[in-house]
């Protein structure tokens, strides 16, 4: 849905067999506080660029805070699609069954779209990630962060005071997308500040050999689609007990660690 203004407070949304809130079309200045999404059958809390409907900007403004998602089964705790200005602050997201905790992502998925504006930026603050990811679409394994550069920018992205603890197969990961064998888009203006990531342990199941990462520039996600292109950065970073504590053989991701 498209809004403005609009606050959701103390609310529980709970076995859905879609999104608890999706918000998109240039919906802006709302307020999302103090809330839960438990079992939601596609992202418990999302963001999405859509202008389908004849919006003029990306979602901005908008205020997502105080929140918890649990036991998500088909999609994230948090997904956020493009925009700018946005903030996402003070969440708990813990034991996601299919996919990743957060999903940061610029795939328009057909639809008319804005991607991440460069200014001000999307801001995500103060996260608990447990048992964050899954495995989905064929032999895809997601993280507890999955940054997804695809169909439109992937720019202005601030991560800081995050603590991700025994994600399911990884910590962070970052993917491109690939149509006729280029990449559609880098990952540019991307920083994190002060995350911790522990317990990235091998999976033991099918995916073992795609588990154990704690920071990871995926290589080669999906048959057909190629490796993680562009750079971020990364101030304060903190690892322990990983199997692999970053995982980079793309030659087109820069980790940059301060």
């Amino acid at each position: 849905m498209s809004v403005s203004g609009l606050t959701i407070r103390d609310s529980r949304f709970r076995d859905t067999f879609a999104d608890g809130v999706n918000m998109t079309n240039g919906s802006t200045n709302n307020l999302v506080t103090n809330s839960e999404g438990r079992s939601n059958g596609d992202d418990a809390f999302a963001l999405f660029s859509a202008t389908d409907q004849g919006a003029a900007t990306g979602n901005h403004g908008n205020v997502f805070e105080n929140l918890t998602a649990t036991l998500t089964w088909r999609a994230a705790g948090l997904a956020v699609y493009g925009g700018y200005d946005n903030v996402f602050r003070n969440l708990y997201i813990a034991d996601m069954l299919t996919y990743s905790g957060i999903t940061i992502s610029s795939l328009d998925f057909g639809y008319p779209f804005v991607g991440f504006g460069a200014s001000p930026p999307t801001q995500f603050q103060n996260i608990s990630l447990v048992r964050a990811g899954g495995h989905f679409w064929g032999a895809q394994t997601f993280p507890a962060i999955w940054l997804f550069s695809a169909s439109k920018e992937f720019r202005g992205i601030r991560v800081s005071d995050v603590d991700i603890v025994d994600p399911t197969y990884s910590g962070i990961m970052f993917q491109t997308r690939y149509t006729g064998g280029q990449p559609e888009n880098p990952v540019t203006d991307t920083v994190f500040t002060n995350v911790s990531i522990s317990g990235a342990r091998r999976s033991g199941d099918a995916f073992d050999a795609r588990s154990g990462f704690a920071v990871w520039a995926n290589e080669l996600p999906e048959p057909g689609q190629g490796p993680a292109v562009g750079s971020a950065t990364f101030t304060n970073l903190r690892l322990t007990d990983n199997d692999q504590d970053i995982r980079n053989t793309t030659g087109t991701f820069t980790v940059v660690r301060n």
